[in-house]
């Protein structure tokens, strides 16, 4: 709801919630290359740049912040999805899509008026994905 700037930003005024199966996340996870070449990860410039191309997802890892929009001591993952991974998502993977955008417009209201635990309470609760090992392996580097 923050990066759309709580359903304000301009082409953004719509938010949606959409709900995926987690078999449908884990293929995407699977097969993801790093949005950024990271040296930990990758042999070298040239083979990251071959993976970004042929790999359907994208992953990089944003800051995640508070509602005051300061910085927190982890990130978030966000994914990108093209080809083959953008039909998946449409046509097998997507259980159910929600429309968010008044309760974004309630919580932007309510922070604005700086009732931070009344707002926290219309957020969706966040947890720690439970990925199995080896699962993001080949793209935690975070540049």
């Amino acid at each position: 709801m923050k990066r759309c700037g709580w359903a304000t930003k301009e082409d953004q005024q719509t938010a949606l919630a959409v709900e995926i199966t987690r078999d449908g996340f884990e293929w995407a996870l699977r097969h993801a290359c790093l949005s950024h070449y990271a040296p930990a990860v990758h042999a070298d410039a040239a083979a990251w740049k071959r993976d970004l191309k042929q790999a359907p997802t994208r992953v990089q890892w944003d800051p995640e912040r508070d509602l005051h929009l300061a910085p927190l001591p982890h990130r978030s993952l966000q994914l990108g999805l093209a080809g083959d991974a953008a039909r998946r998502y449409a046509d097998e993977w997507t259980v159910s899509i929600t429309d968010v955008t008044e309760q974004a417009h309630r919580v932007h209201t309510l922070v604005r008026e700086n009732d931070l635990t009344a707002a926290a309470r219309l957020l969706p609760r966040e947890r720690r994905y439970p990925a199995e090992d080896g699962l993001l392996d080949h793209q935690t580097a975070r540049g």
